[in-house]
């Protein structure tokens, strides 16, 4: 006996939409990455050129360099890590599990704060320079060389990918909470179809009549 198969259930174009916005952010982040490891090696170059004809010691100067050194590979290593994330959960999405949508939105939630945090940084060092006191002005002095010796494009650079972070995360955020989404992720799909009972059941059959009575 055959049975009539269901329809596939199409993803709505909400769930596809969040699928590619984080599929772009994860080829972005590892992008990241390998240009922050590649501009490295020229900005501590650049640096040390420039902390020369300055007051400060070796020892100050190379302190700065490993500080700017450990700063750019812990971020080429979270943005490296962050891309299979991204790509996993995109992925997940389009099985259509609520779990992988509220995992989604966590990571959002997060992503979105870290992107706060780090344009606020940016905007903050610009702003508001670091200050130190008096005994420790030659160490300013270096750490002001820190902007000028990245490339004339990075800091913006970076800016603008922390503001574009934090709006791809809540626009998936936005797009998954949209009803259509909901529908998809809420949906109950049976994938086998339920077979019939192997013997059917006995037909009624008419009590025995009662025994003869002993003679």
């Amino acid at each position: 006996m055959s049975y009539p198969e269901s329809a596939p259930v199409r993803r709505p174009a909400a769930v596809l939409s969040a699928t590619t916005v984080l599929l772009v952010m994860a080829v972005a982040a590892l992008a990241y990455a390998v240009v922050d490891l590649v501009v490295l090696g020229g900005t501590v170059d650049a640096f040390r050129s420039a902390a020369r004809d300055t007051s400060a010691s070796p020892e100050q100067i190379n302190d700065v360099v490993t500080l700017l050194r450990a700063s750019a590979v812990l971020a080429a290593v979270v943005a490296a890590l962050s891309a299979p994330l991204l790509a996993g959960l995109a992925l997940g999405l389009l099985t259509g599990r609520n779990g992988v949508r509220v995992a989604t939105w966590v990571v959002s939630g997060l992503g979105l704060l870290a992107g706060c945090c780090s344009a606020a940084v940016v905007v903050g060092e610009r702003a508001a320079p670091l200050q130190l006191g008096s005994d420790e002005q030659a160490l300013a002095e270096v750490l002001g060389l820190l902007g000028d010796a990245y490339p004339s494009w990075w800091i913006p650079l970076n800016a603008g990918l922390s503001v574009a972070q934090g709006l791809g995360y809540l626009v998936v955020a936005l797009l998954l909470a949209l009803p259509a989404a909901n529908n998809w992720f809420g949906r109950h799909r049976s994938t086998t179809p339920t077979a019939p009972p192997m013997f059917p059941p006995a037909a009624h059959q008419p009590p025995y009549p009662p025994p003869y009575p002993p003679r």
